[in-house]
C-alpha cells in the first residue's frame, strides 16, 4: 500500500453564509491523500498507472471554483470528483480549510475532513 498525499493547494474561494463572503471571498487551503495499492507505478515509472498529482489540483480548483455556502459541501464535491476520476479501490482524504472565517473571535482557520 502506498500513500500519495497533495498539501497546500491555496485556492482563492466565495464559499460562506454571510452574503459578505460571496461577495468578498476568502483564502482556503486543500490537502488531498489518497492510499492505494500503486505496486503498478512503482514498476511501471508511467504517469497512466497512478494518481496524477497535477490533475488532483486541477479538480481541486475546478471544484472551488463553484460556490457552496458550506466547506462540507465544497469538500464533498471535491471527494465525488475525485473518485469519478479514478474509480476502484482507492481510500481518499479531502482536508479543505477556510483562512480566518468571519467568526466572533480570532480564528486562524476552520477546517473539515472527508474519509472515503
Amino acid at each position: 500500500m502506498g500513500l500519495i498525499e497533495v498539501n497546500g493547494i491555496r485556492v482563492y474561494g466565495y464559499h460562506g453564509c454571510l452574503p459578505e463572503e460571496a461577495r468578498i471571498g476568502g483564502r482556503y487551503v486543500v490537502d488531498v491523500a489518497v492510499r492505494g495499492d500503486f505496486g503498478i507505478a512503482e514498476g511501471s515509472d508511467a504517469l497512466v498507472d497512478t494518481v496524477d498529482y497535477g490533475r488532483v489540483t486541477e479538480i481541486v480548483k475546478e471544484q472551488m471554483a463553484v460556490r457552496s455556502r458550506l466547506i462540507e459541501h465544497a469538500a464533498r464535491r471535491i471527494m465525488d470528483a475525485l473518485r469519478h476520476e479514478w474509480p476502484g479501490a482507492l481510500q481518499w482524504r479531502v482536508t479543505l480549510t477556510k483562512e480566518h472565517p468571519p467568526v466572533n473571535g480570532a480564528v486562524d482557520r476552520v477546517a473539515y475532513v472527508l474519509e472515503a
